[in-house]
């Protein structure tokens, strides 16, 4: 990992506890709509909708995830810029859930922590928790970082019941 991509995952842990002392009440104004970029972001890969997913990042955000290897996790950075044009891409069904997410708004950041499930073309893939920072912008909320976890075992059924119920 180097400095930059270091100082990222600092800011987001570090957002993220900031988050936590701000009051529901204060939050729950815009808490639907910074859920729902999250949703259309789900929405847009299940349907391999590249235009619908440009609108839910921001170009110049950051993915991060951290794959089990042994007793640890090696993290993969990539560009959010390059989602969408992934999604056009796609051959695969891609759907991944979300449920329970505690969301904390305070000026013009999000925190949204969820659990998640995966599944591809129809089959389970993975579990783990999403956390997604957004930011405020002119053009409405956008994800400007991803962080999470892909865990391969230990995942318990989804409260949602099986993808498409």
């Amino acid at each position: 990992m180097n400095k930059s991509q270091a100082l990222a995952v600092a800011a987001i842990v570090v957002c993220a506890a900031m988050a936590s002392s701000v009051p529901c009440a204060a939050q729950s104004a815009p808490r639907d709509s910074v859920v729902a970029v999250v949703n259309e972001f789900f929405r847009a890969m299940a349907t391999s909708d590249s235009v619908a997913a440009a609108r839910t990042v921001h170009p110049q955000g950051m993915t991060y995830s951290f794959q089990p290897r042994g007793d640890t996790a090696v993290m993969y950075v990539e560009g959010l810029s390059a989602f969408p044009a992934s999604l056009a891409k796609n051959k695969r069904k891609l759907v991944e859930r979300m449920w329970e997410p505690t969301v904390h708004v305070r000026g013009p950041i999000a925190i949204v922590w969820t659990q998640y499930d995966f599944h591809v073309d129809g089959t389970f893939s993975h579990c783990g928790v999403d956390a997604f920072t957004l930011a405020r912008t002119s053009r409405g909320w956008r994800i400007v970082n991803i962080a999470y976890t892909v865990e391969l075992t230990g995942c318990k059924p989804a409260p949602l019941g099986p993808p498409g119920k």
